[in-house]
């Protein structure tokens, strides 16, 4: 009976750190909306706007630092670089700061970038998954799936080999609905948003079983926009009306209305009605 209730014990440990049920990862999540709002205003070349971000990210960030940075609590309390992870992120950020008030945005948001893989570092070498890490994984497979498919299009099996990507995306699309926060289902947005990234999912799907190269083509160009949508839903403060007010995006006013979207990550805007430069084909269509 002892030994049950310890391992017990144990499993109940385990699954606070693995879903990030603790108060540092709580305030982890806490702070990552002023941040992905920075990267997204910074991203859009929108001056004024990233200097408010950028001081809202700050503040968030030297609330965490100086709550927990002396005095980590499970499971970070066993990181011997968890004080020091935390002050090279202050330092970023203090970087970034000053390099908006220089006008230089792009290097700001390439150092917030950075900031946000130090984060993403600390939670898994401490065990820590969160829904942004969800997020990323979902992000990298279509970026992997855009990158492979002009490979695969010569061949006359691409879309059988497409379809095996298609498999994983909605894998991960699944696994954004599952892990999402109550604060998150409590948003209004949030649930039309996921929404919007499964029914490209489902598109893409639809596409490749048709076989068409050009439906394909339309399909695959259908699948960030939907997700940089999700990701700037996220980046908002959850008590806003609409956070996606004055956005770049579909139906969105404001002052980067007609700019290229956001695409988290890449480092470059994109335009969600390009067309790629070379079309589909496949095999000896």
């Amino acid at each position: 009976m002892k030994r049950h209730q310890i391992w017990l014990a144990v499993l109940a440990l385990a699954g606070t750190a693995a879903h990030g049920a603790d108060a540092v990862s709580e305030a982890l999540a806490a702070a990552d909306p002023p941040q992905r709002l920075a990267l997204v205003r910074t991203q859009n070349q929108a001056q004024a706007d990233s200097e408010i971000a950028i001081v809202q990210a700050q503040q968030a960030w030297r609330a965490l630092y100086e709550r927990f940075g002396a005095h980590p609590l499970p499971p970070y309390d066993r990181d011997p670089g968890f004080l020091d992870t935390l002050t090279d992120i202050s330092e970023l950020y203090d970087i970034a700061q000053r390099q908006v008030r220089a006008r230089q945005l792009a290097q700001a948001h390439q150092t917030l970038e950075k900031a946000r893989a130090l984060i993403g570092e600390l939670r898994r070498r401490n065990g820590v998954i969160g829904y942004g890490d969800h997020l990323d994984a979902y992000h990298a497979e279509i970026e992997a799936l855009l990158d492979e498919a002009p490979r695969l299009t010569p061949r006359s099996q691409g879309p059988l080999l497409l379809m095996a990507r298609v498999g994983r995306l909605e894998l991960l699309s699944a696994r954004l609905r599952r892990e999402a926060g109550a604060s998150a289902r409590a948003d209004a947005g949030f649930a039309p948003a996921l929404q919007a990234v499964e029914a490209s999912v489902a598109a893409l799907r639809q596409a490749v079983l048709s076989q068409d190269a050009g439906r394909i083509q339309v399909a695959l160009q259908g699948l960030r926009g939907p997700y940089s949508q999700l990701f700037l839903r996220l980046g908002q403060p959850s008590n806003r009306t609409d956070p996606l007010a004055g956005l770049p995006g579909p139906g969105r006013a404001g002052r980067e209305e007609g700019r290229a979207a956001w695409a988290p990550e890449l480092g470059e805007p994109i335009e969600l009605e390009a067309s790629p430069a070379q079309p589909l084909r496949f095999g000896n269509r």
